[in-house]
């Protein structure tokens, strides 16, 4: 009986002759497709940007980070865009000023799950995350109007808290008070 023949391996190049209008990833070796965010999705990125905006020292607040939207992450042979990451500034002093991607994990990040992401998001793309040493993640779930704090531990992740309230101390940004219920207002 003849095998199946050889799958080919997606390429950066697969990545960037994608449509504009389709997120591109390379999760384990296939090239991944995936519509660009909802509205109400993409609300709710945008306002976790803007209250963690303090953390990256853009006004008030304990600073210490670099927080990005969507950054193209190259984890080994991964491909991978969260809605948010964030390093430490010890970690990454300052922003590369030539590549167009990072290769250096981020210590946080955050998928924003819509139904046609969101097994993507908890399963391989978590899973990358955990091989790639990212010690934080959030999953924020707008239908469901909740935030899961998932931790490293070891090899994979361990929920740390849920949160289904407003005002909420969420780590690794538990300095200070973030306003969940703000993600959801319309």
């Amino acid at each position: 009986m003849p095998g199946d023949p050889a799958k080919k391996l997606a390429t950066y190049q697969d990545v960037l002759d994608a449509p504009e209008h389709l997120v591109a990833e390379i999760i384990r070796g296939s090239l991944s497709l995936l519509p660009r965010p909802r509205p109400k999705h993409a609300r709710a990125a945008s306002r976790i940007g803007m209250g963690l905006a303090g953390f990256d020292g853009a006004g008030a607040g304990p600073g210490g980070w670099i927080i990005l939207d969507e950054p193209e992450l190259h984890l080994g042979p991964e491909v991978v865009v969260p809605d948010l990451a964030g390093w430490r500034r010890e970690r990454m002093p300052e922003l590369p000023e030539t590549a167009a991607w990072f290769e250096l994990a981020p210590d946080w990040c955050c998928e924003v799950l819509s139904p046609s992401t969101e097994r993507h998001d908890r399963g391989a793309k978590t899973d990358i995350y955990a091989e790639s040493g990212v010690t934080h993640l959030w999953l924020v779930n707008p239908d469901l109007q909740l935030l899961e704090v998932l931790r490293l531990d070891g090899e994979g992740y361990r929920r740390s808290k849920t949160f289904v309230g407003a005002d909420v101390h969420a780590e690794p940004f538990d300095a200070i008070e973030f306003d969940l219920g703000s993600l959801w207002a319309r």
